[in-house]
């Protein structure tokens, strides 16, 4: 199986369905809500959640990686907090017209990057926030980014997102911790599990595979939850530990996910960001996890 590339080898109509859905989605709800209400984010309102997600003239992420995949990847990751760090105090002052104005501008990208560019263009590395990644799962990644930041403006009064969200954002994570696992050598499979079905990677030679799961069907390693929960423990939102002491959040195949272990010893010199804790906290930090509470670390 090496070679494989996950997600930037599916037809790039099916991601942009993910990616633009997961955008029409967060615009709708940052639409609906007072953007200065406080979020559950420590320090963070709507409005800085928004803000870090928009596109501007001293921020243009997707931009960054499109010249940066066009470049062959060169160049070391991104520190994300530094980067949300600057965005959110440049534009502390915008207004609610500004800040929304420019999340449709990154969408616009988004949707312009996947109608325009060559498709040649999607498996070229691109230098993301955890690595080299082929650059249409970086550009997936954001639908695992705003299915998060959807999560978190229920908390300020939106409306929860979809099942579709949720599953576009849970693809992202899948495809994600994949192409960790690839580039830390490990040979195994993982699946995130959800009573709407879920997704799985194979990682075998230095590439992987994604494979969307039907609903029920638990095989091999596997971590189980509703998608919420799933992706707030990805992005480090709750504590996984009381999610299995109460069976909200299963696991399945410990030897399996044991296997994974090595991705967090990689991971964590990478400064934090919503796509570099998915692997930490619900798939390579499943190992420390499962190690605690059963006595094996």
């Amino acid at each position: 199986m090496g070679g494989h590339q996950g997600m930037a080898e599916a037809d790039r109509d099916e991601v942009a369905g993910m990616v633009l859905g997961a955008w029409d989605a967060f615009l709708a709800q940052a639409a609906s809500i007072d953007l200065d209400r406080p979020s559950r984010l420590p320090g963070w309102r709507a409005h800085e959640i928004c803000v870090h997600l928009g596109c501007w003239e001293d921020h243009a992420a997707l931009h960054d990686l499109i010249t940066s995949a066009r470049a062959g990847g060169p160049g070391t990751p991104p520190d994300p907090d530094a980067v949300n760090a600057r965005v959110t105090a440049a534009h502390r002052d915008a207004s609610r017209e500004e800040v929304l104005a420019a999340l449709r501008r990154n969408r616009e990208a988004t949707a312009r990057y996947l109608a325009d560019e060559p498709v040649e263009l999607d498996a070229a590395p691109a230098v993301s926030v955890v690595g080299r990644l082929p650059l249409l799962s970086v550009v997936l990644g954001q639908a695992y980014e705003l299915a998060v930041h959807g999560l978190d403006l229920v908390s300020c009064g939106a409306e929860p997102p979809s099942a579709a969200v949720l599953q576009s954002g849970l693809a992202a994570l899948t495809d994600v911790t994949g192409a960790l696992a690839a580039s830390t050598g490990i040979f195994g499979r993982v699946s995130l599990v959800t009573p709407d079905g879920g997704w799985g990677f194979t990682a075998h030679g230095g590439g992987w595979q994604v494979r969307r799961l039907p609903a029920g069907v638990v095989d091999g390693p596997a971590v189980e939850a509703a998608a919420d929960l799933l992706l707030d423990a990805a992005s480090g939102r709750v504590n996984p530990v009381p999610a299995v002491a109460r069976r909200a959040l299963k696991v399945h195949d410990v030897g399996g996910l044991l296997q994974l272990a090595p991705i967090v010893q990689k991971v964590p010199g990478i400064p934090g960001g919503p796509i570099l804790q998915l692997a930490a906290r619900t798939v390579g930090g499943a190992g420390g996890l499962l190690g605690r509470l059963f006595g094996r670390g």
